[in-house]
């Protein structure tokens, strides 16, 4: 047993120093360009659109911040707007499928998953879903009351302040990175020398399989149901390296996770904007699995058709 948490430590190390090359600078980055005038510049360019999706152009500052930032930069915007209820689980929906982009489509790309694809579903599925939401929901024109949770931005007075507090954010993302992926590689690793991986694989494989995907993709899908896109990532490379995940069952999971991941904490974070939490769970849900199906479909449709033709 001592051997096999060794090893699991070991893996959790590395796999959190090939994650956390990525978040460190991207978090720093985006930590600095907030008190740049980017930022507001970006805000003002999609504000226009924001009509067509049943949106105040304000609504532009929580979307902007979430998916440069995170979804706590993002709720923290909605916190200071005066947005009715509808609005507000527009902005909820919208930020669960779309937020920290830079950062989770890096790390994504990591297990060779297209970037300009990531960004491209993550986006479209925010989109799509909001002008849904406005175009077949016609009540929740209440203002929204929000719960006891106040939103305070940071002022700094010089560049070196600013410097200094992104690289305290970097950190601090980094030792939260390590505290979930080394305890979950750990756990991994005891679950496989045990044969118990082998078990859950077969527990999941008609979930997996429904998908289109592999039973040795299962752990990813629940790494990252749990953990969050970035975390499910982590596991994702370990199992490419070891499991012999293929490049289809990678692109799946990811996008089944890139529409519904950390089901847990992002669900619970939009509590407070006053919103029903369980439509927003069951959009996400519903939108992963039809995703992911239509993907699987196509995909094994294209690979027929090109071996009918290579006959």
């Amino acid at each position: 047993m001592l051997g096999t948490i060794k090893k699991g430590l070991a893996v959790g190390a590395k796999t959190t120093w090939t994650l956390g090359k990525i978040i460190f600078p991207v978090t720093l980055i985006v930590s600095l360009l907030q008190h740049t005038p980017i930022l507001q510049w970006l805000i003002k360019l999609v504000a226009p659109l924001m009509g067509w999706i049943g949106l105040p152009g304000d609504a532009a500052i929580p979307l902007v911040l979430g998916n440069f930032l995170n979804l706590y930069a993002g709720i923290g915007a909605i916190l200071t707007l005066h947005l009715t209820v509808k609005e507000v689980l527009i902005l909820a929906v919208m930020l669960s499928f779309s937020h920290n982009l830079l950062v989770e489509v890096t790390v994504a790309g990591k297990v060779g998953v297209n970037v300009v694809l990531a960004v491209a579903v993550r986006v479209s599925l925010a989109i799509v879903s909001a002008f849904f939401i406005h175009l077949v929901w016609q009540g929740g024109n209440d203002i929204a009351q929000y719960g006891l949770i106040s939103n305070s931005g940071e002022q700094f007075t010089s560049w070196s302040d600013a410097i200094l507090a992104g690289v305290q954010k970097a950190f601090v993302g980094i030792v939260q990175l390590a505290m979930i992926v080394i305890p979950l590689m750990v756990g991994i690793q005891v679950l496989k020398d045990l044969k118990w991986l082998d078990v859950f694989s077969r527990w999941m494989a008609p979930v997996t399989k429904a998908l289109g995907m592999k039973e040795n993709t299962s752990m990813t899908l629940a790494a990252g149901l749990l953990f969050g896109l970035a975390y499910g990532a982590g596991v994702m490379i370990q199992a490419v390296k070891e499991d012999g995940v293929s490049k289809k069952d990678v692109t799946l999971a990811f996008l089944f996770l890139s529409a519904c991941h950390a089901v847990v904490e992002d669900t619970l974070l939009f509590v407070p904007l006053g919103i029903p939490v369980w439509p927003l769970l069951l959009i996400r849900l519903t939108t992963a699995i039809i995703l992911t199906l239509a993907v699987s479909f196509t995909w094994n449709r294209i690979v027929q058709t090109r071996r009918k033709e290579a006959v």
